[in-house]
């Protein structure tokens, strides 16, 4: 069973075509990238997922569980990070990840949640209001939001966008980690060395289409432009992944 199955996936706003027939699958224990430019569908892709826009066609199982018809249960299988900052002014970082539990059903969730906070360096803020953090503060709220009901898939989009160095060195350290020990992660990101040095295998979309999958290294490896540089990753020489990228949207522009 995968972890999550996307068949022919299709999804338009008016004239727009969000998504054009996407399928993928994605297995458990993976560490993928979904990558893309600006407007490739990648965040309607995951609100998909969550259950929170419904495809005009085509379906997505979570866990084995569509998550249209079985939405209650997909979701609960499912920690989402999203892109905005949307927080509750009125709580505190505590409040706000006991509350979170509450809607998952969950109770005498502390010992947890005290980890999480502990994880994301969040244990000296615990007791402040959310209006009063840090933007980057703010985001490692919103991380530890989506872990709180311990979920087996967990989808970061953008999760370091605007964030410091060591926010971005904590969090890629507690989220490898989590895979190791069997989450699947799947990572939306504009940094592509995260996705070159974290994700095993990787998606690419341009409006609304699938214009590449396959695992990094053999991305890496095929796709590397004439005369692009190379950049030694471990054991094996491959390009880097921003030339890959702006290698395949060029040709996926052609077709």
């Amino acid at each position: 069973m995968s972890a999550i199955s996307i068949q022919h996936v299709k999804k338009s706003y008016g004239s727009l075509q969000a998504l054009a027939g996407v399928s993928l699958e994605i297995e458990q224990g993976e560490f993928f990238g979904l990558l893309g430019p600006n407007g490739a569908g990648k965040t309607t892709l995951i609100t998909s997922m969550a259950g929170l826009c419904k495809p005009d066609s085509g379906s997505i199982s979570v866990m084995g569980f569509d998550v249209q018809k079985d939405f209650r249960i997909s979701r609960r299988q499912l920690g989402v990070v999203p892109q905005e900052l949307v927080f509750d002014p009125f709580f505190t970082v505590r409040e706000t990840l006991r509350f979170q539990s509450g809607y998952f059903g969950l109770r005498k969730n502390d010992d947890w949640i005290d980890e999480i906070m502990a994880n994301l360096d969040l244990t000296n803020k615990a007791d402040s209001n959310m209006r009063a953090l840090s933007g980057g503060m703010k985001r490692r709220v919103l991380v530890a939001q989506a872990l709180v009901h311990r979920p087996p898939v967990i989808v970061l989009d953008e999760p370091t966008a605007g964030v410091d160095v060591e926010l971005r060195q904590s969090l890629w350290q507690f989220v490898s980690r989590l895979n190791k020990a069997g989450h699947t992660i799947v990572l939306t990101t504009h940094y592509l060395e995260e996705a070159e040095s974290l994700c095993g295998r990787i998606a690419m979309l341009k409006q609304g289409r699938l214009v590449a999958l396959d695992t990094t290294a053999n991305l890496l490896a095929k796709h590397r432009p004439a005369g692009a540089p190379v950049r030694v990753l471990g054991d094996d020489g491959a390009a880097d992944l921003e030339a890959v990228f702006v290698k395949i949207m060029a040709q996926a522009q052609h077709e």
